[in-house]
Parts: structure tokens; sequence; C-alpha cells
């Protein structure tokens, strides 16, 4: 199967990249984004029976450790009483916690388990999104959304593992789940910076921060 069109910048300019015994993933000429076909993702249903298996939580103190390589960088381009947004927070959300600490607080969003569509409705100082990138069936939309909903100069964090050429893409880790259906490299990250007109600092591998200009 073919895929016609780039999810992220609408390029009809897509090869096969990699097959496996479950999926054909496809990379786009133009922004590199790595993407699975409609055909092979799940079924909503599906999808959120596989999120309720997850078992993170605050007493976790390694995921909770995980999460706050992301809220440093969020801390340090904001202000104390500066408000927030966590999308795709989860069924079990951590980040407000730690944020609180930190006097800024977060509004929570999750399609399946916090569905409050009046948070699109508003403006932001900062939204985080860590972990849902890989997720997205129209990541641009999404992201584009998002940014349209922050302040003037506010920040958006995105964590997601960002695929390195030099990673065998056949047996790299990330693809396994069969939720993850889109692959970021730095260089998608930096075409979406560039179309956003958005400041863009890559910390680490899996930590993107985007800030208006």
């Amino acid at each position: 199967m073919k895929i016609k069109q780039c999810p992220l910048c609408g390029s009809q300019k897509l090869n096969l990249f990699s097959k496996d015994r479950r999926r054909e993933y496809y990379r786009c000429n133009k922004c590199l984004l790595i993407t699975v076909p409609k055909e092979y993702h799940l079924s909503p249903t599906d999808e959120k029976n596989r999120y309720d298996q997850h078992t993170n939580s605050s007493a976790d103190l390694g995921y909770t450790k995980f999460l706050k390589r992301i809220v440093n960088p969020i801390i340090e381009n904001t202000q104390e009483n500066d408000m927030g947004l966590d999308f795709g927070c989860g069924h079990s959300p951590i980040l407000k916690g730690i944020f609180e600490q930190q006097n800024r607080f977060l509004n929570e969003y999750d399609i399946y388990y916090r569905d409050d569509k009046s948070v699109f409705t508003k403006k932001w100082d900062f939204i985080i999104s860590t972990e849902v990138a890989e997720h997205l069936t129209e990541p641009f939309k999404v992201i584009k959304q998002l940014w349209n909903m922050l302040k003037p100069e506010g920040v958006l964090g995105i964590m997601t593992n960002l695929y390195n050429p030099d990673t065998e893409f056949a047996s790299w880790y990330y693809k396994g789940d069969p939720t993850h259906i889109q692959f970021f490299s730095k260089e998608t990250m930096e075409w979406i910076g560039n179309n956003l007109n958005a400041t863009i600092e890559i910390i680490e591998n899996d930590i993107i921060i985007l800030k208006k200009i």
C-alpha cells in the first residue's frame, strides 16, 4: 500500500522505508517524517485498551525522574503563576503536581481520560505534551492547533523519541509499540520549527522546546 500524502508536511513524495511482519513504514522526502499507513492504525477502542495498561504513577520515582527532564526547560522559559496545559495527560497525570511545586499551574486534557474541550478556547503560557506526538494521525494539524493556543512568547514542550539515522530502524525499540505511528527526527522537528516561525531547542534525543518569537 502507498501513502498518498505526508501527514505532517503534505508532500506526496514518500518512499517505503522499512517493513516488518506487522506494518510498513514510509519516509517523507521533504520533512523526513517516518509514518505508518492508516491501514495499520489501531481502532480507538484497541488504542485505549493499550493505554489502560499503563501503570505510571507519582509513586514510580523512575518515571517521575524521566518526566522532570522536560519540566526543567519549561520552568526556565516561564514565570511563576504561569498557566499551562498538559496535552495528552493520560489516566494517571503526574506533571500537575511537579509543576505546582515550581509555582506553575497545569490544566489537563486527554482525548480518552479528560476530554474537556474548553481548553481549546483558552490561551496558555505554556503547553507540554509528553509521549503524544508519535500517536497522532494528523501531527501538524494538532501541533499547529496547540501552537495557536499559546500566548505571545509562549512555550511548547514536546517529548518524543527522535529517530537517529545511526540507529538501525528495523531493531529500534520505539517502533515496536503498535500505537506509535509517527516517528520524528531532528530534521523533522526543525521543519516544524521553521513552519511555525519558532525558535527550537532539542535537548537530549527526546525533548524539544519550541518558543514563540
